[in-house]
């Protein structure tokens, strides 16, 4: 393949969250919203938020994107109810984000993890869906698609004091998801994650969105926004600099791509010739197209999955099903995921058990088969043997085996 491009070229990338529906319907409602930190004196000491103005509708993926300490984090714990504006008006489903009843519905995770780190991984999730009054036998069977879902079935039983940050943003992610929340807050999802991890997280996103569920993503990483957002909001000094869907933002109109299968030298000149009339040399780049850093580093570990086993947290399972909707099925990435990191299976061997016997020669091996010979059934109905017949050949059987009772 050729790619023949202008200086500046217009965005390629063509997400799957671009193309899904998003609802009319207002989650979020944000207007001048400002939060001032004040110190002991009540003198203002930092102006965290500034001003700030936006809606996420259902079904949206709605990026937070700015420098570190530049208000997403503050604006995520005002939507929450855990910090209490300064001015401004917060809805959240149409009530202040103190309304209890509205809180059952958000999951979130938090910048950092807190957790209880003398508890095990089921023991974290069941406490979290205690929190929300599950079902013993519903709670049970999110805990196990959850623990399936984010890698850590097999360290179950391991306290999460013990676990490394990656594995703790698991677990984390985990709780968040607990209760199938309508509105997920997700603050920095992919820090500490390995890439396999980080792409697990960005299709569970995009799964969450298919069902409808309204995701609010909070980041510095442009690679996950890119990836999963309908619409972005970039912060800087507490103020909103540029808002937008990607394909507004990224958008650059006075250039374009032109991707072909390879030509031959003869075309390929020709081609170059008819460009160069109308923009010149200068303008004018050639080059080949070239994979991603993420799409080369799936294929290298898809290849090394075939012949090495891993003793950390386990990486390529589905999204937990009670997430995805009975009638949703696995979307093209999930399944590319999973062949890429399930170990192939392999028929487990047929073992016959065999109870042990005390030895029997082989002359009473043979008595005993031709007393268990029976004549060739007849066509017509045959009369059952009398009484006194199957006792002799029970007397008979017991006489070469032994009795053992």
């Amino acid at each position: 393949m050729v790619a023949i491009e202008t200086k500046n070229v217009t965005s390629s990338t063509t997400s799957s969250a671009q193309e899904r529906h998003v609802s009319d319907d207002i989650v979020v409602s944000v207007r001048g919203l400002t939060k001032i930190f004040k110190d002991f004196w009540g003198r203002p000491k930092a102006r965290a938020v500034d001003n700030v103005s936006f809606d996420v509708r259902r079904g949206e993926v709605f990026g937070l994107l700015g420098p570190n300490g530049s208000g997403k984090s503050t604006t995520v714990k005002m939507i929450l109810g855990l910090l209490y504006p300064t001015k401004g008006i917060i809805e959240v489903f149409g009530h202040s984000p103190r309304h209890v009843a509205t809180k059952q519905r958000i999951g979130y995770l938090p910048e950092e993890s807190y957790l209880y780190r003398y508890l095990d991984s089921a023991e974290t999730l069941d406490f979290f869906g205690n929190l929300f009054h599950l079902p013993n036998k519903e709670r049970r069977k999110r805990i196990e698609q959850l623990l399936e879902m984010v890698g850590l079935a097999e360290v179950r039983r391991r306290t999460v004091g013990e676990f490394s940050k990656g594995m703790q943003r698991r677990i984390g992610l985990a709780q968040a998801l607990i209760n199938d929340p309508d509105l997920v807050l997700l603050d920095e999802p992919t820090s500490g994650l390995d890439p396999i991890g980080c792409r697990e997280v960005k299709d569970l996103i995009l799964a969450l969105a298919r069902r409808g569920k309204t995701v609010i993503l909070s980041s510095h990483l442009l690679a996950d926004v890119e990836d999963v957002c309908d619409r972005v909001v970039i912060y800087y000094g507490g103020r909103i600099q540029a808002i937008g869907t990607l394909k507004e933002l990224l958008a650059t109109p006075d250039a374009i791509r032109i991707t072909t299968p390879i030509l031959s030298r003869e075309t390929m000149k020709r081609v170059l010739d008819i460009i160069r009339e109308e923009v010149g040399d200068g303008k004018l780049e050639v080059d080949t197209p070239t994979q991603n850093l993420e799409s080369y580093f799936l294929s290298v570990v898809e290849r090394a999955k075939r012949s090495e086993t891993t003793s950390g947290a386990t990486s390529g399972h589905r999204v937990a099903e009670y997430l995805r909707g009975e009638a949703e099925g696995p979307s093209a990435a999930e399944r590319v995921l999973a062949r890429l990191t399930l170990p192939e299976k392999k028929p487990e061997p047929q073992v016959a058990v065999v109870a042990p016997t005390e030895k029997i020669d082989s002359a009473k091996l043979e008595a005993l088969a031709e007393a268990k010979k029976e004549p060739a059934p007849s066509p017509r109905v045959a009369t059952p043997p009398p009484e006194d017949v199957l006792e002799q050949a029970d007397k008979k059987l017991s006489d070469l085996l032994g009795d053992k009772s």
